[in-house]
């Protein structure tokens, strides 16, 4: 069985839209898009390196694959781009229909959340989720996300999509590694605790 990895950027407050560009996720007025950005240090990318270059494949909700899709494939200087394209996609969406445009995306076929646990059984990689607030929140409330690997930004906003809903289900998490950045983010690695 494969282990589902939510692998994302937030505030100290929690909120995660819109972290790489102004005009990332403007939903509900949000004012802040491309915050992330400028907190991006040598300890970050090493980390978010490391998440990529693994053995896992990519777990995406249809608004961040299209997000994603539009603009990774243009960023030809950047090494992210090669290693986006090469990786298996999982794509969770009840609008899109197959076959996806960006090579290796397989869209996951009936409920998203039946879909992702049965890939979760049959997947030879674990599962990474980058972005997709809605599907984490509903892979949450089935436990179906065993780690969080969270790199918490000093910085509050006030307003915004959250990680952790406030109609979220309790969920234990057991802090298993941190690692400060040069830019006063902290890398935060937490399971699902076994209590």
């Amino acid at each position: 069985m494969s282990k589902i990895v939510a692998f994302e950027h937030i505030t100290l407050d929690g909120v995660m839209q819109a972290p790489g560009r102004p005009d990332e996720d403007r939903r509900g007025g949000f004012p802040h898009g491309g915050w992330a950005r400028a907190n991006n240090d040598p300890v970050m990318n090493s980390v978010i390196g490391s998440g990529m270059s693994a053995d896992a494949a990519i777990l995406l909700g249809r608004r961040t694959y299209e997000d994603f899709h539009a603009f990774w494939p243009k960023q030809q200087a950047n090494p992210f781009t090669e290693a986006l394209n090469a990786t298996p996609k999982f794509v969770a969406s009840r609008t899109l229909r197959a076959p996806l445009a960006w090579q290796n995306s397989t869209l996951l076929e009936g409920d998203a959340v039946d879909s992702v646990a049965k890939l979760k059984t049959e997947s030879p990689r674990d599962l990474l989720i980058l972005g997709s607030g809605d599907l984490i929140h509903s892979l949450m409330r089935r436990q179906l996300i065993d780690e969080f690997l969270i790199m918490i930004h000093p910085v509050v906003f006030g307003t915004g999509r959250r990680l952790f809903a406030d109609d979220g289900t309790f969920t234990s998490l057991e802090l298993v590694d941190t690692k400060p950045t040069t830019k006063g983010v902290i890398i935060a690695t937490y399971r699902l605790s076994s209590k």
